[in-house]
């Protein structure tokens, strides 16, 4: 692909959307292969075949930042399957519970999904995190493995994890909405605005020329140093919530959430904090005077 293609986003963005669409292709046409299967397996299956699409095509492009999207966008399509499997494809079927997690979850999606449009620059544009891990594999290694298996299988079966709470939310419909449900709302709604104001805070700093070498420790970013993270971990045990309020028997689906804190905490935060001391020696001190992700300690010399 020339150059000045893998510079220009329309190209960019218009490659995505045909890699989508095949992948949600292969996902249908795996789905419909599997009849009389569980949904959720079928689920699982479709996923993981779309998955492979997006990897084949990252391939291809030489650019494994074309999965990025695929975080927030198949969380969406698997919750309107299974609530359209459940509903029996009548809308009008549509309890408050399944209409409540679908908003939510979809609110959820198309905001972070633009919020990854919004800073991506076209096929050129490769998060820096997998250049690095391009760069600093193992000679033996090669990166289509490293690309398969960590950056895109791995985040799908935690993504797939975290979603197996919204199977009940939307699949068992016995038990009405109660007190349980109010504080599941509640902490979607309050993980995503934590997530979008902190993404849009820090958007707002880096394009500030004035900032350039600066560590933020304004807004959100002022009492946990990674705010966003923060958000998307709450947004998953906010979906949990909803699935113990549908059916409490699922409790052990807080598998899910527990896997999204693991992912963070010992992969995505330790990576970021490691390329921040890096790029800003001073990151170290702002290491030890703010909290990783919960503000739970007092910040001292200030």
């Amino acid at each position: 692909m020339a150059a000045d293609h893998r510079s220009s986003r329309p190209v960019g963005f218009a490659v995505v959307a045909a890699v989508y669409v095949a992948a949600g292709l292969a996902a249908w046409a795996v789905a419909a292969a599997m009849p009389g299967a569980h949904p959720l397996a079928v689920t699982l299956v479709a996923d993981l075949a779309a998955t492979v699409v997006v990897f084949a095509a990252s391939v291809v492009v030489r650019n494994a930042s074309l999965y990025d999207p695929y975080w927030s966008v198949a969380p969406s399509v698997i919750v309107m399957a299974w609530l359209w499997w459940r509903a029996g494809g009548e809308i009008a079927a549509v309890t408050e519970r399944q209409l409540t997690v679908l908003v939510l979850v979809l609110a959820w999606a198309v905001r972070l999904t633009v919020n990854w449009a919004s800073s991506w620059r076209g096929l050129g544009h490769e998060d820096w995190r997998y250049v690095q891990l391009r760069e600093q594999r193992p000679s033996w290694l090669p990166f289509w493995v490293v690309n398969l298996v960590g950056i895109q299988a791995m985040p799908t079966l935690v993504v797939f994890a975290g979603l197996l709470s919204a199977w009940p939310a939307v699949t068992v419909l016995d038990r009405p909405l109660g007190w349980l449900d109010v504080v599941a709302a509640l902490v979607v709604v309050l993980a995503a605005g934590t997530e979008a104001v902190a993404d849009r805070q820090l958007r707002s700093f880096a394009r500030d020329p004035a900032n350039r070498g600066r560590i933020f420790e304004q807004g959100l970013w002022r009492f946990s140093r990674h705010p966003n993270y923060l958000g998307e971990i709450a947004f998953w045990w906010g979906l949990w919530l909803f699935g113990l309020a549908a059916a409490p028997g699922w409790w052990w689906t807080v598998l899910g959430p527990v896997a999204m804190v693991l992912l963070f905490v010992f992969v995505s935060v330790p990576l970021m904090d490691r390329r921040s001391v890096q790029r800003r020696p001073a990151y170290a001190d702002h290491m030890r005077r703010v909290p990783a992700l919960l503000p739970l300690r007092l910040r001292r010399g200030v």
